[in-house]
């Protein structure tokens, strides 16, 4: 078309070149180039354009006269969804949620639309499905809509202009990648119309207290597709995290304005929609297998939230000329660095083995309290050497071999009470200054020997 052009745009800073370039020579990112289309001179609704975020003059004001707000939070009826968002879904707040396709996003809002509709109007834009669908959908999760509203649009000015008439108090936008803006010359899911089509939408949720929730698509890196400003504008970036294939999904937040980003929430997908997993540790161990080298418990915290897990490993002797390590769940570059200890001060030797360590139930674990439970798993499926099914271990591990302390260690012992171990192996600091638990042995370990010989002495 006369008076556009093509141009290649980084999804991280916007850069802008004439040609695709395989790194950015602002943000020095990789294969970050995507081909975007631009209106060689500004178009007569672009030089009308006034800023959507903030409509109206501005003034400066005197920080003394500034008030606090007081946000108003709503309950989304899943509490685990409003453990990670801090308490709530906050009015005027705009929220991002991203996630793998098929993973369970347009099933979670769903859910939500129907606790949110009792007290409140929620318009649920929809630019990639039809309203039969969706109506297909709400009955199989028994959303009953009242106070709900779909509007199947891809058009943001179509969009506000309905929104105007219904003057809800949510919108759902599902997916942002979805839509453009009758303003910018490019296709849908490119970086101007993004970038366009939040910043409207932001804009309306800050100048009216209107509650957004923005669904994002994820690019095969993994991140959330679109400019990286993207995130800098919302409120909150909520990651959708899990296999489709298996059944249980956590969410997780990454930013949070207005709450802790260290909260998780475990959801389970069934028939009916996502069930929340109100005691995740049960979920963890409920098919723990007994009597058997190589498996231990380890009780990592995600927020507030204590959380036992279970860490199997696997070590047997390889046919390759350099072994294998895989790791699953748990940080590869940890795994090597806890192999590379145990070798060098126990004399333990893994470098004739594969190495295979998991997390059951498909929970990241980067806390270093878990380092003990890795060690102990690790040296059981060497050595053979079963670990009690009653003990639990909680500890970071030093290059030089010794056990140092992690916080929580009162909360961490008593969660491990609740689900029935008896025996904690403890750093000498944690288990000098943690109080009596009643039924729980504190076992204090002060090094990697320490380890060795209570695996002997219980074998």
């Amino acid at each position: 078309m006369k008076g556009l052009k093509t141009v290649y745009i980084c999804e991280r800073c916007e850069y802008t070149s004439a040609k695709w370039l395989g790194k950015c020579p602002k943000c020095n990112a990789w294969n970050s180039f995507v081909e975007d289309v631009e209106e060689s001179a500004p178009s007569s609704s672009a030089q009308k354009r006034t800023s959507v975020a903030y409509a109206g003059e501005s003034h400066a004001t005197a920080f003394s006269e500034l008030e606090a707000p007081a946000y108003i939070r709503s309950a989304t009826g899943l509490s685990e969804l409003d453990r990670v968002l801090g308490g709530g879904l906050v009015a005027g707040s705009a929220v991002l949620i991203s996630g793998e396709p098929g993973i369970g996003k347009s099933t979670l809002l769903l859910q939500i639309c129907d606790t949110l509709g009792r007290e409140k109007k929620v318009l649920y834009v929809s630019g990639e499905e039809s309203g039969s669908q969706i109506k297909l959908r709400a009955e199989r999760l028994k959303v009953l809509g009242s106070n709900l509203y779909i509007l199947t649009e891809t058009n943001i000015e179509n969009i506000l202009s309905e929104a105007k008439k219904i003057e809800p108090d949510v919108i759902i936008a599902d997916s942002v990648q979805t839509m453009y803006s009758d303003i910018i010359s490019s296709s849908p899911g490119s970086v101007s119309n993004v970038k366009e089509v939040a910043l409207a939408l932001i804009g309306k949720a800050k100048t009216e207290g209107i509650s957004v929730i923005l669904v994002g698509h994820v690019n095969k890196e993994g991140g959330i597709a679109g400019p990286k400003v993207l995130e800098h504008m919302v409120d909150a970036v909520l990651n959708f995290e899990g296999d489709k294939r298996q059944s249980y999904r956590i969410i997780r937040a990454q930013k949070n304005r207005f709450g802790s980003t260290n909260e998780i929430g475990v959801f389970e997908m069934t028939d009916v929609g996502l069930r929340q997993v109100a005691n995740p540790s049960e979920m963890l161990l409920a098919d723990r297998p007994t009597d058997i080298s190589g498996n231990c418990a380890v009780c990592t915290i995600e927020g507030s939230r204590p959380i036992v897990a279970e860490i199997q490993a696997l070590v047997t002797p390889t046919v390759f000329p350099a072994p294998r390590r895989t790791s699953n769940g748990i940080d590869y570059n940890r795994t090597c660095l806890i192999l590379a200890v145990l070798e060098k001060r126990l004399g333990l030797k893994f470098s004739g083995s594969d190495v295979y360590l998991n997390v059951i139930g498909g929970l990241e674990i980067d806390e270093p309290a878990s380092d003990l439970g890795i060690a102990m798993a690790l040296i059981s499926s060497l050595t053979d050497k079963k670990i009690p099914d009653s003990l639990i271990a909680i500890g970071e591990i030093g290059l030089a071999g010794e056990c140092r302390g992690v916080s929580h260690v009162e909360q961490r012992v008593r969660e491990a009470a609740r689900l029935g171990f008896t025996d904690v192996l403890l750093p000498t600091h944690n288990a000098q200054s943690c109080p009596a638990v009643d039924g729980i042995t504190v076992h204090p370990v002060k090094n990697i020997y320490d380890i060795l010989k209570f695996l002997k002495g219980n074998n």
